[in-house]
């Protein structure tokens, strides 16, 4: 079939290389891409929040599946304007997609769905924020209702700056903290079946040590040897099943990925928050393991008929990858910046460690920076141990000029 992929970041790099690999994919295009996904599909411009030009792109390029990988354009309905094309969509409606969209909706469906979240007040006004903010007492957990790029939630101990966030915000949720580590868990669904992926876990924070201020995310790892084996089967009927069911019920069934931020507290599973879409970095690592072909699989959610696959099938392998960030990120990047050393790693390292793009362009013959988070570099190995040495010995083929990336991703799981 013929594909097309919406995005250009490293988690869409990790769409299609996974996608190129599947013989049954006969054409790979990719709407606006990146430098590093330029290698592996056919490259088109297009503006994602615009769904009557992907639409048009995708009846142009004769794609018989539309995968949209960001957040905005699914908030936006362009997967309800590729659909209105004819053309099978892989991605929620805009109304399924407040799931992302809207902090407030995701808890109001969870409340109907019972599925077990922090307590948490919707506040529009400085009263509301400070009556919510006296409830639950620090550590302060504020999170702007809307879209933020993986960067609305604050969590301190400093009341002014839990304030300060809040008031910055139209709309916002104020929560109970959620002790414990956190979990990203992954579900392709049509709408009726529901297909978990490997559980993952990704790390928020900037710097080493979970310090710094928050990200898009700095790495991930899986599997997590730490975690229950039963956890996946727990979150499906506690969470993920009832979700889905829930959406269905009130007249927007969700089909796509739905992503589930869990925290393990003391008190079992609690829901952190969802997602309508792939989460990155942790996509890089959770499709480096998965064994059956990704189009399928893609398609079955787009035309629902999940039910009638087989079971997917893992390697054994664990994974990791490491984000190799521009300067100053995550506050305003530097860019232009060229970018070395990646012949290297696809020289002495594949094909067991590879680079994903995230924030690249080209520039003549030069690849160089255009973006905060610029390069995943992945690594598979026997256990987290051989990933993660395999990971860190590739990045450091690589030279970026004032570029940071954490030291420490999987290292606490792998010396487990």
């Amino acid at each position: 079939m013929k594909v097309l992929v919406i995005g250009g970041g490293a988690r869409e790099h990790a769409l299609c290389r996974s996608l190129s690999l599947d013989p049954e994919v006969t054409a790979l295009y990719c709407a606006p891409g990146n430098a590093g996904i330029a290698e592996v599909a056919e490259l088109h411009p297009v503006d994602p929040l615009d769904g009557d030009a992907v639409a048009r792109l995708a009846t142009d390029l004769g794609a018989e599946l539309v995968v949209v990988g960001p957040e905005a354009p699914l908030v936006a309905g362009v997967a309800d304007s590729v659909r209105a094309a004819g053309i099978p969509c892989f991605g929620p409606s805009g109304e399924a997609a407040q799931l992302e969209g809207s902090k407030a909706f995701a808890k109001d469906v969870m409340a109907g769905a019972g599925v077990p979240t922090a307590r948490s007040y919707v506040c529009t006004t400085p009263a509301e924020i400070d009556t919510a903010l006296d409830a639950f007492g620090a550590p302060y957990v504020v999170k702007d209702d809307g879209l933020a790029a993986g960067k609305g939630v604050v969590v301190t101990d400093d009341i002014e700056a839990a304030r300060a966030h809040a008031l910055a915000c139209d709309r916002v949720v104020i929560e109970e903290f959620l002790d414990g580590p956190e979990v990203s868990l992954f579900a392709i669904t049509d709408g009726i079946t529901v297909l978990p992926l490997q559980p993952a876990q990704d790390f928020k924070r900037a710097l080493d040590g979970d310090e710094g201020p928050n990200t898009g995310g700095m790495g991930a790892y899986s599997p997590l040897p730490w975690a229950d084996p039963k956890l996946v089967d727990e979150v499906m009927e506690t969470v993920l099943q009832p979700t889905v069911d829930e959406l269905r019920r009130r007249g927007t069934p969700f089909s796509g990925l739905l992503y589930a931020g869990l925290a393990i507290t003391s008190r079992g599973v609690r829901v952190i928050e969802f997602n309508a879409r792939f989460g990155d970095p942790e996509t890089q690592v959770v499709l480096a393991r998965l064994k059956t072909p990704l189009a399928g699989v893609l398609l079955g959610s787009a035309n629902g008929t999940l039910d009638l696959l087989p079971p997917l099938t893992w390697r054994e392998d664990a994974a990791v990858t490491v984000v190799i960030a521009s300067h100053n990120y995550p506050g305003t990047p530097r860019t232009g910046d060229p970018i070395e050393g990646l012949a290297d790693v696809e020289a002495q390292d594949a094909p067991h460690a590879y680079v994903l793009h995230a924030g690249t362009r080209t520039e003549g013959d030069a690849i160089v920076t255009a973006g905060g988070r610029v390069l995943s570099v992945t690594a598979t190995g026997k256990d987290l141990t051989q990933a993660r040495e395999r990971a860190y010995t590739a990045l450091g083929r690589i030279r970026l000029d004032g570029s940071q990336h954490r030291t420490d991703i999987a290292r606490q799981a792998a010396e487990a």
